[in-house]
């Protein structure tokens, strides 16, 4: 969905291997690796940036390997996986403030387009999760209940 409204061509960027395969230089284990995913879920961190925590901090390229499946799985199957997606959650977020936005600069004319475009993306989103079970049947995108969700 990145390149939809941006205008951009191409894929650019690095790719992880295709191996899954425990890298030798890893000094942790993996029930050490679950106990660092565990500690941060319960702080309240996503599960998009436990992983990057594990990569930047404790020089974890991947934890599937180790744990034998994604973070947002082993936290689902732990009961520790947030009620809402991360990815829905974040778009919310970035919706709000740009509601913010417009309260003030009404005559922001590019904002009132890109924000068009993210909850064209939160709408999508949520269609999706309610036909996968993440979200509730009858679950809408409102505005106004978006702003308590996110606070």
């Amino acid at each position: 969905m990145a390149k939809l409204h941006s205008g951009k061509k191409g894929k650019s960027g690095s790719h992880r291997p295709k191996a899954m395969v425990k890298p030798e230089w890893v000094a942790y284990n993996a029930e050490e690796i679950k106990d660092m995913i565990r500690k941060s879920a319960k702080e309240g961190v996503p599960a998009t940036k436990i992983g990057q925590q594990l990569r930047d901090e404790y020089g974890v390229p991947s934890a599937r390997p180790f744990i034998g499946a994604t973070i947002a799985q082993f936290l689902a199957s732990e009961k520790l996986a947030p009620k809402f997606p991360d990815d829905l959650l974040s778009l919310i977020k970035r919706a709000v403030g740009m509601r913010g936005h417009l309260r003030e600069n009404g005559a922001d004319l590019h904002n009132k387009v890109k924000l068009s475009h993210v909850e064209s993306k939160i709408h999508r989103l949520v269609k999706y999760y309610r036909e996968k079970g993440r979200l509730p049947a009858g679950w809408k995108y409102d505005p106004e209940t978006a702003a308590l969700l996110v606070k």
